[in-house]
């Protein structure tokens, strides 16, 4: 079926049309639930209708993937790593079209989109390497003649249910190693971006129906809360990640620890930069632009509050303010477009709904503050002065609002970075060594993600493509010099070179693979990366593993 608009018909070229069911199972495109039609944000016009899946389809579903699972846990691990090889080589035979795709149907920027898919593709790659290192160790028995060895095994099945914000690449996260530890996967996509979740599918079960493989090791579901309930409660599905709101995710918490299940949860983030009084102005300054203006302050990691030495505040907030006023907002698939709209119109309102709420609490709005009249659901990013003991700044306003606010001393910075109920990520500019070890030690930050003289983002793979542009605009109001640092991405794996300066990062981390099997431990993972600014010589790279 022809797309209404000739702006859509790249998507045929990843398996979508103007019609489409929503539900792959056991090797088959169905679906029997309400009929539901994808919208663009940037124009809430009409991009295509999806089927969603209904319970019974579900059923259809498990069923098959309880049975592909027994097939797929008895393929050597390796041999599961050059499926999910050659999965990765397909996606890079669509890198453009699903990018594309996830600009329009999501709204982030589209160097944002293609990134996000490389990150997939970036993490097939590592998951490559990882099935061949899942052994396990001989340790010494107390007893004669006897040894005791340490094996894992697969859980099964793994359901990932997913937000919108990141519509592809956090099934890609968890799919990637859930596979090559031999486990199958259910997905339910968001509601809002079920292209995404189909397209993405057609890539995945492709590569299986090629190896002549149970096309149910993959299964997926476009659907509402139904689903994702029945995914929480469903005993055969041993470990359900979930990334949404808090709300939400403590509801499928409770789902899953009924019936005993496991969990992998990454939910709000109320993300603070420190920038103290002999930081780096200018680092500080871009650092701070692109993590609270991306993804139109979408992300989990999005900078929500910035903590301003009271030495260098108006410092600091003039030039921030001026880069602001000339960050280009509009179509997220334009060229030099730096701020796309919010994913959907209540998204909008929700914008609305906290400025009232900002003002009230005595937020001064010294920029934005609007929503911008047109047919998206665009708005201005907007800066707030305000205390730090204002209620509204203890949620998360998910929209490009960035509160800013000052401080006398380390510790009381560190006091307020740590006063919210949020932990997710966090960061320091500043140049003294005993600050930085302050902040990445036991009375410091008590976030997951802890950075130093870098953004709070979760160091995206492929996202030198996004900060080019806003060096560009960086370039264009200011006169400073243009280094390089060297950023650790998810996977730590390997390292991309984005336009900032120098920088270290201090990052604990949970290896992923080793919640996918049958062990309650884990490896606890410290990473600890240092780079100067002497690109004569190669970066220094630390990295220390603790088992817990």
């Amino acid at each position: 079926m022809v797309f209404a608009r000739k702006e859509h018909e790249f998507l045929s070229e990843i398996g979508l049309s103007s019609r489409n069911l929503g539900c792959y199972v056991d090797g088959t495109w169905k679906a029997n639930g309400p009929v539901v039609t994808s919208v663009n944000p940037a124009n809430n016009q009409a991009i295509a209708d999806v089927v969603e899946g209904s319970i019974e389809d579900y059923e259809e579903g498990m069923r098959a993937c309880s049975e592909a699972a027994k097939i797929w846990m008895q393929v050597p691990a390796p041999k599961r790593g050059e499926i999910v090889r050659q999965i990765g080589d397909a996606l890079r035979t669509k890198l453009q079209q699903l990018g594309r795709l996830v600009s329009l149907e999501m709204g982030k920027i589209l160097p944002e989109g293609i990134g996000e898919v490389q990150e997939i593709i970036d993490m097939c790659d590592f998951s490559v390497g990882l099935s061949r290192q899942l052994n396990g160790s001989v340790i010494p028995s107390e007893r004669p003649n006897h040894a005791m060895l340490e094996m894992w095994n697969p859980l099964g099945i793994v359901g990932v249910i997913t937000a919108f914000n990141f519509p592809c690449a956090v099934v890609g996260w968890n799919a990637c190693i859930a596979l090559v530890c031999g486990n199958c996967v259910v997905w339910k996509g968001a509601p809002t971006t079920p292209l995404i979740t189909i397209a993405m599918t057609r890539v995945v079960t492709g590569v299986l129906e090629k190896n002549n493989l149970p096309p149910a090791i993959f299964t997926s579901f476009c659907g509402g809360a139904d689903i994702g309930q029945a995914v929480a409660k469903d005993t055969r599905i041993s470990l359900v990640s979930f990334t949404g709101s808090s709300k939400v995710g403590q509801m499928v918490q409770q789902i899953v620890n009924q019936r005993f299940g496991k969990c992998l949860l990454e939910l709000s983030g109320n993300n603070a930069i420190i920038v103290m009084d002999d930081a780096d102005i200018l680092l500080a300054v871009r650092s701070v632009m692109f993590a609270a203006v991306g993804t139109a302050g979408q992300r989990c990691t999005t900078c929500r509050r910035l903590l301003l030495h009271e030495s260098i505040y108006q410092r600091v907030l003039d030039q921030l303010l001026d880069v602001y006023k000339q960050i280009k907002i509009g179509d997220p698939l334009g060229k030099g477009t730096l701020l796309g709209p919010l994913h959907t119109s209540e998204s909008r309102k929700s914008f609305e709904r906290g400025i009232e709420i900002i003002k009230s609490q005595g937020g001064k709005i010294l920029t934005g503050g609007s929503v911008i009249e047109s047919e998206g659901n665009f708005v201005q990013p907007t800066i707030v002065e305000i205390s730090p003991n204002a209620d509204v700044v203890k949620q998360e306003l998910f929209a490009p609002v960035l509160y800013v606010m000052k401080f006398q001393n380390l510790q009381e910075a560190i006091e307020i970075n740590n006063s919210v109920p949020q932990g997710l990520s966090s960061s320091i500019f500043t140049r003294k060594p005993e600050v930085i070890f302050k902040w990445i030690g036991p009375q410091g930050s008590d976030c997951g993600i802890v950075n130093v003289n870098i953004p709070t983002n979760g160091a995206e793979i492929a996202i030198h493509e996004t900060l080019n542009l806003y060096d560009q605009l960086w370039e264009r109001v200011t006169t400073g010099t243009r280094n390089q640092f060297w950023v650790d991405t998810h996977q730590g794996s390997r390292a991309v070179p984005l336009p900032f300066g120098s920088a270290i990062t201090f990052a604990c981390l949970k290896c992923s693979s080793r919640a996918m099997v049958k062990r309650p431990s884990c490896l606890r993972t410290a990473l600890a990366f240092l780079w100067i600014n002497d690109f004569h010589r190669q970066p220094t790279i630390k990295t220390e593993a603790i088992k817990e």
